[in-house]
């Protein structure tokens, strides 16, 4: 399994954890250079927010990959966690509605965990 499957795969299991809501996984590798996979998934409030951030930046960590950048974690309303391979969008539910990046990324690929396809 390539790195970045398995990266994909460590962070979809940590959101599941947490209980995001609304996981969605998109292969992005034909689209763009910024990473091969976006996940995007939502929390009912801040502090979920980030205790979902906090947890799939943990799990990663200790898988051994190193995080490059994180934006917005103070205000848990969008959290962006960079792991350069994935990058990790998570959302209230107000702003995952208002940005909907599903819509702007729509000729990602989305990938189903359970059959990594």
């Amino acid at each position: 399994m390539n790195q970045s499957l398995e990266m994909t795969k460590i962070a979809d299991q940590a959101l599941e954890e947490k209980l995001a809501e609304e996981i969605k996984v998109l292969d992005i590798r034909q689209i763009s250079v910024i990473a091969d996979y976006f996940i995007i998934a939502n929390g009912k409030n801040k502090n979920q927010v980030q205790a979902i951030v906090d947890n799939v930046q943990d799990a990663l960590q200790k898988a051994g990959y190193e995080m490059k950048q994180m934006e917005g974690y103070q205000n848990g309303t969008w959290v962006l966690i960079d792991f350069g391979d994935i990058v990790i969008h998570i959302f209230d539910q107000e702003n995952r509605l208002f940005y909907d990046l599903e819509r702007i990324w729509k000729d990602g690929v989305e990938v189903s965990m359970e059959t990594g396809v």
